[in-house]
């Protein structure tokens, strides 16, 4: 595992089935480098429907590193809104504490670290619970692949003739 002084990490993570499924991409990187540029246009520049915010664990209590959610799903009526600000924030905030603990992201560096998430919740979501399950195993998963640098390239060119997602050949 490379240091973070070394790389920005960028993660993929996805979580559950149907539409309470969690996809999310993570790029993680220090302040003073070109994560914080992305983080903080991303912040200062929210458009309809995406809203990028930080993610708190509780109200007045930002997860650390500080964490930029964005919704990669536009907003849509109240139950999505929500789900995405609330059971898709909380799962989001969780999994980066829970990467945190586990030292996937070394407490030491977690003050000098940002954190950007970008979060797909389905417009068909209903199930909070799993809303919130599936996007914090998804953030952890999207931070671990990020700090071992994953996936291996010789798994990429072992699917490059066989791609599916829960999209396209299911």
């Amino acid at each position: 595992m490379r240091g973070f002084a070394e790389v920005t990490q960028v993660g993929e993570g996805f979580a559950g089935s149907g539409a309470d499924a969690a996809h999310v991409n993570t790029v993680l990187g220090r302040k003073g480098g070109p994560v914080e540029t992305a983080w903080a246009v991303a912040l200062a520049t929210p458009r309809p429907g995406h809203l990028p915010f930080v993610a708190v664990l509780q109200p007045g209590l930002p997860v650390k590193p500080m964490t930029l959610f964005v919704n990669k799903a536009e907003l849509r009526g109240a139950l999505h809104e929500r789900l995405t600000w609330g059971a898709g924030q909380a799962g989001v905030a969780s999994g980066v504490a829970r990467a945190v603990a586990a030292g996937i992201v070394p407490p030491g560096d977690a003050d000098d670290l940002l954190l950007i998430a970008a979060v797909w919740v389905s417009w068909e979501a209903s199930d909070e619970e799993a809303v919130f399950r599936n996007n914090r195993d998804a953030t952890y998963a999207a931070l671990e692949a990020g700090a071992r640098l994953a996936p291996p390239i010789d798994a990429v060119v072992a699917a490059a003739d066989a791609p599916a997602n829960p999209y396209f050949r299911k």
